[in-house]
């Protein structure tokens, strides 16, 4: 049998952290395009242009989060907002994620150390 192969992403709207635990570097992260500059503009034209490409730059993000997903056998998502959840209804939607377990935890704003500790306790209560 495989080895189970474990990530855990904290994420917000804006960004990602990737942590690998079985890897010494300390993750990599992937950044949302929707950002302050983008919502400002899209507004200026009308509100309904600013949600539509909110929409499709969070899609963007989610996409490209998930491609790292499929890596793994069984993910922790988590972090201080509603981005985790919005994220997990995303991969419930692709049978691809569908032999991944993923676990969807709240958690506050932590520092890079508290994050790693966090994921190795939460995957080491999962054994």
């Amino acid at each position: 049998m495989n080895p189970t192969k474990n990530l855990a992403v904290w994420m917000d709207h804006s960004a990602a952290q990737l942590i690998d635990l079985r890897s010494d570097n300390k993750g990599s992260s992937i950044q949302s395009n929707f950002n302050s500059e983008n919502k400002e503009e899209a507004l200026k034209k009308s509100e309904s242009l600013m949600h539509n490409k909110e929409q499709q730059m969070q899609e963007a993000y989610y996409k490209s989060i998930a491609e790292h997903i499929l890596d793994y056998n069984h993910v922790l998502l988590f972090g201080p907002t509603d981005a985790k959840r919005e994220l997990h209804n995303y991969l419930s939607k692709n049978t691809h994620f569908k032999d991944i377990t993923i676990d969807v935890v709240s958690a506050d704003k932590m520092t890079d150390n508290e994050k790693h500790a966090f994921a190795k306790k939460h995957f080491e209560r999962q054994l």
